[in-house]
């Protein structure tokens, strides 16, 4: 009897300590529709992207470059950007976001780049939207293509990818204009 008693005892404790004890649980599932996401759609979008180093008022400028460097890649260097994104490669074009971020020289080997950006959207109904950009980035090599990891607003739970073409570079001043054709994965 006392043997029953003790479980019975022990038993009830553990109850007790379970229907009291608060969850701790960080995490719990929950259900897309809940969420407001309904189907999955594709996006192209297409736009020129103006990375202006050399002007009186640049759109990219070094915010890092170290003391030692290779002097034929520039590896080392960082460069904030606020590059205009338009419909067209003239500047003047309508303009419908901007490239914001940082880009930096990532190869000792070849003038390529670590390239981390959103791109801020202000036309439409993408106005307010943005998708992050993370990847390398070999300028001078024909098509570089570039993974989109994520988004905001119209392209929440974004990802993709972004094709990158050099539309045309001035070698001495280092203004480029970029095509981008971006193809991405949202609700």
């Amino acid at each position: 009897m006392a043997k029953n008693l003790h479980f019975l005892t022990s038993a009830m404790l553990i109850l007790l300590i379970l229907s009291t004890a608060k969850s701790e649980s960080f995490s719990r599932k929950l259900s897309p529709e809940a969420q407001g996401l309904k189907k999955e759609k594709l996006t192209h979008l297409h736009f020129y992207f103006h990375d202006i180093i050399t002007s009186k008022n640049p759109t990219a400028v070094p915010i890092t470059k170290p003391g030692i460097t290779n002097s034929s890649t520039d590896f080392g260097t960082v460069f904030m950007a606020d590059d205009p994104l338009t419909v067209e490669p003239d500047i003047n074009s309508k303009l419908v976001g901007r490239a914001q971020g940082i880009y930096a020289s990532a190869s000792q080997t070849e003038i390529g780049f670590l390239m981390v950006f959103n791109l801020v959207f202000s036309e439409g109904k993408y106005n307010g939207s943005t998708l992050s950009l993370l990847g390398h980035n070999a300028i001078f090599s024909g098509v570089r293509e570039m993974p989109i990891v994520g988004g905001s607003k119209i392209f929440r739970f974004a990802r993709g990818y972004a094709l990158a073409k050099t539309h045309t570079i001035d070698l001495k001043t280092n203004n480029a204009i970029v095509e981008y054709n971006v193809y991405v994965l949202h609700y």
